[in-house]
């Protein structure tokens, strides 16, 4: 099956400085998708391919599934903090202009190990895109030296929008 080319291969960056990220389904075959975040503008390209674009700051996580005749051949999650003009970045497939990754996580155990702590983070009363980004390093961390994460409590996210504050 052959995939169209990616409709924002040949646009310009926004003017409107937000992140886009391009999402793909394509029935067990690709699948990407936002599991977390609060998009700004989404644009439908056709019925498999859909545009969505983020403000800066915004925190979301996309994740990266792909398979073939034999199973899975890739899985990903990416927690991405959408930058501003003129920051430096990281770039991503599917993503531009990129962002500051606070989580790359590959291998479909790994990745549910992920979505396992976002539903923790949300089952606390917090909502994902909200958390401190130190939390999904911290969960990166964790994870990729076989760990478990802590779990993000409202005691946690009330210091840390405390101390977002008080660093103004």
């Amino acid at each position: 099956m052959t995939v169209p080319p990616s409709p924002m291969r040949h646009r310009q960056p926004s003017e409107d400085g937000m992140t886009r990220v391009e999402l793909t389904w394509i029935e067990k075959r690709i699948e990407h998708w936002i599991r977390f975040g609060r998009v700004a503008v989404d644009e439908i390209v056709d019925r498999r391919r859909r545009i969505v674009r983020f403000r800066p700051d915004a925190i979301f996580a996309f994740v990266r599934w792909a398979a073939n005749d034999y199973g899975t051949v890739s899985s990903r999650i990416d927690i991405v903090r959408a930058v501003r003009a003129g920051e430096p970045f990281t770039t991503l497939p599917f993503v531009r202009r990129g962002g500051d990754i606070l989580l790359t996580i590959e291998g479909w155990p790994k990745v549910s190990q992920v979505l396992a702590a976002i539903d923790a983070t949300e089952a606390a009363g917090v909502d994902s895109c909200d958390a401190a980004p130190d939390h999904w390093r911290h969960v990166a961390n964790r994870i990729s030296a076989g760990q478990s994460p802590r779990p993000y409590t409202l005691e946690r996210h009330r210091a840390w929008l405390k101390r977002r504050e008080i660093e103004g």
